[in-house]
């Protein structure tokens, strides 16, 4: 079967373009492909920093015949519909069309078409410039003569050449003819930018990615990380060293280079002075070099590892040089902002948070800090913390923001708060608690447990969230610019991580206080119960993540709702509890006569215009109910009472377990009582013995969630 090769080299492509680029370039192809009936048996795309290339395996030669039957107007038709039909079907009379008779529609014209299949080479001189024209990048660009012609081609940076082929590995090849703007696609590649910049003649994949390599070109780029990864811990072992490894890092330094080389450079070790997390930050920001740290000690040593793009003739050491020349003025330039940050205690640095606007509606980052301090300080008893302490913490959290540190590395916020407060001598709590407010900033990320970081990571996820609530800027779609998913799920993972029974309804509605708004109490209330409702819905995700069923959240949540002051501790437990009662003997036969009840209630409901929420006249039980039905009608006022003082205390599985004790009763009830019965005050009384087992159940949790 013929392979497709197809290359788009450019002068460069970003790194953290490529891998989304490749697969773009792989979707689009296989798709406009199978689309068009061609079938395939595999592909795989490939970016390096100047090229895209795609390699489809077991293409046809040509699409498969088409043969078809295109229904006509009847006999009979007017000649209008006649021409249409013919114009459709490509006949240049009736008579080449077939009569067909129906009983019951009559008679009419029926065309067979056939088409025999299209060359799959024709084809991909057809889809393949479209594909290219509307390549998504992020950001692209025109260029060459034709660039101010409507329609010209937008790149990533200037396209230079097209190479694709198609043919079987038994046979020569074909060019796949096609043109874009001033460029024709062609069999011609390049090698290595310095080490091999010579054309490179090319007939398919087998000899392709070959040809790159001895063109000092690893096409492959899990295959560049491979190399660079591997040769790092080579040479930082023979140094003694180990490699800080960094996948994002990694991946970003495998776009940079088509032929991986990786050196070792060194800085002055009075640099170490520097928090560690400085020094790798200005050297990876800067410099995309790795750091390395004493096998022995861990700790951070004078030296890091640069990936060069080319053997050097003097062995790299003047591309070593010239690294170790900029580290050394950034690394001076860190040290300069740590010793200057040191001689502003952090409470002194709050008044320029007053010039910081955080949003526009919400005010700065002083009024900020003000509604997290006070949050902190009423959520401190809920976490263990020291009030004073979280309040503290609070109000120095966001002030290494106006540090020369974290101006010039905003990544380093709090953890450069967590140094400058330890050096001035903050309780250690306060301090890691500046760093630690942050989190979890992710699904993966750790959770706080120190009692005072969690009360301010609280109140600060909390805070952006009802402010943002509170100007009715929240969520769309898939548009969250101030990142509030991330944090609603910070707030339930800090309250899940950590076993904390918070009111959340509470909370929110008291810190919404904060936000000043001439809004009436139905509109408080509107916000704060909309709000809870977001939180559930990431608390359902993250759940259902962790394989909980979505009918069993569902009918937690329809019990015990946020909004309505539930405890969002409470609900993975009850999850769990409902889903294993719901899998015991019990569980199902109960579910199984709520179901029945239920029917039954839904169709003599709706045929009687009402609903049977009395509760059952237990005189006209013990007066005519049969022994069944006195059975139900008692357990029922005991079962329900017992499952309510479970769930006030807290006890789940104690309510399950009373629930349950319905089970025998109403299975005898349906065995031998006909609720239907001709006297209509006993029948609407027995339909209110089922709207009592209902409500028992429904009182414990929502069971018309789980379907039947």
């Amino acid at each position: 079967m013929p392979d497709l090769l197809l290359e788009l080299f450019s002068e460069e492509i970003p790194a953290r373009m490529q891998r989304r680029a490749a697969e773009d370039l792989q979707k689009l192809v296989t798709d406009a492909l199978v689309e068009r009936g061609f079938v395939y048996e595999g592909a795989k795309a490939y970016a390096t920093p100047r090229r895209l290339a795609l390699n489809v395996v077991g293409l046809p030669v040509k699409g498969q015949d088409v043969r078809e039957e295109k229904k006509g107007p009847r006999v009979g038709a007017p000649d209008a519909a006649v021409q249409g039909f013919l114009k459709s079907a490509g006949l240049s009379s009736i008579d080449q069309a077939t009569i067909v008779s129906d009983p019951k529609k009559g008679e009419f014209y029926v065309a067979l078409i056939e088409r025999p299949g299209r060359a799959t080479q024709d084809v991909l001189a057809e889809i393949l410039p479209a594909i290219i024209r509307s390549f998504p990048w992020p950001k692209s660009m025109r260029s060459g003569a034709s660039s101010v012609e409507p329609g010209a081609l937008r790149w990533v940076r200037p396209l230079t050449s097209i190479l694709c082929t198609f043919g079987p590995e038994t046979e020569e090849p074909e060019i796949v003819r096609f043109s874009i703007d001033e460029l024709a696609s062609g069999d011609i590649t390049q090698g290595h930018r310095f080490m091999a910049p010579g054309p490179i003649k090319v007939r398919r994949f087998d000899d392709y990615a070959p040809s790159l390599q001895r063109a000092r070109v690893i096409l492959d780029a899990d295959l560049r990380k491979d190399i660079i990864l591997h040769d790092a811990r080579d040479l930082a072992f023979a140094q003694g060293l180990e490699l800080v490894e960094d996948e994002g890092l990694l991946e970003e330094v495998a776009g940079l280079v088509e032929w991986p080389v990786v050196l070792m450079g060194t800085f002055d070790d009075s640099f170490l002075a520097i928090p560690p997390e400085v020094i790798r930050t200005t050297i990876r920001a800067n410099q995309k070099c790795f750091v390395l740290r004493d096998a022995s000690t861990g700790a951070l040593a004078n030296r890091f590892l640069l990936t060069s793009n080319l053997v050097a003739s003097d062995g790299g050491a003047t591309i070593v040089g010239g690294n170790e020349r900029v580290v050394r003025a950034r690394l001076s330039d860190a040290k300069f902002f740590w010793e200057t940050d040191q001689k502003v205690r952090l409470e002194d640095r709050l008044e320029k948070l007053k010039s910081i606007v955080f949003h526009e509606k919400l005010g700065t980052q002083y009024e900020r800090v003000e509604r997290i301090a006070a949050l902190a300080r009423e959520l401190a008893p809920l976490t263990g913390a020291d009030p004073d302490l979280a309040l503290r913490a609070a109000r120095l959290a966001k002030a290494d923001l106006v540090t020369e540190m974290v101006g010039e590395f905003p990544e380093l916020q709090g953890l450069m708060g967590r140094y400058y407060a330890t050096l001035q001598g903050e309780q250690p709590s306060v301090a890691a608690a500046i760093e630690e407010h942050y989190k979890p900033v992710g699904p993966s990320d750790t959770v706080p447990t120190d009692p005072v970081a969690v009360a301010v990571a609280l109140a600060d996820k909390i805070d952006i969230l009802t402010g943002f609530w509170a100007i009715d800027e929240k969520p769309t779609g898939s548009k969250d610019p101030y990142a509030l998913r991330r944090a609603a799920l910070g707030v339930i993972r800090l309250i899940l991580d950590n076993g904390l029974k918070i009111n959340l309804r509470q909370v929110v509605d008291g810190h919404l206080a904060r936000f000043a708004a001439n809004r009436s109490e139905t509109e408080n209330a509107f916000l704060v119960e909309n709000l809870l409702s977001f939180i559930e819905d990431r608390l359902t995700v993250l759940l259902k993540d962790q394989g909980a069923r979505h009918e069993l959240l569902g009918a937690i949540l329809g019990r015990y709702s946020l909004a309505a002051g539930s405890q969002l501790i409470v609900i993975p437990e009850r999850v769990d509890v409902l889903g294993r009662f719901l899998e015991s003997d019990e569980g199902k036969n109960l579910l199984a006569g709520y179901r029945r009840a239920v029917n039954i209630l839904r169709i003599e409901e709706k045929k009687d215009g009402r609903s049977y929420v009395e509760a059952p006249d237990a005189d006209l039980v013990r007066e005519h109910g049969q022994p069944e039905e006195k059975v139900l009608s008692e357990i029922l006022e005991t079962t329900a009472r017992h499952s309510r003082e479970h769930v006030m205390r807290g006890d789940f599985a104690g309510a399950m377990l009373a629930l349950s004790e319905l089970r025998p009763a109403v299975d005898a009830f349906f065995e031998t009582v006909t609720v239907n019965a001709d006297d209509n005050r006993i029948r609407q009384n027995r339909l209110r013995l089922l709207s009592a087992i209902r409500e028992t159940m429904h009182n414990v949790a929502d069971f018309s969630c789980i379907p039947g």
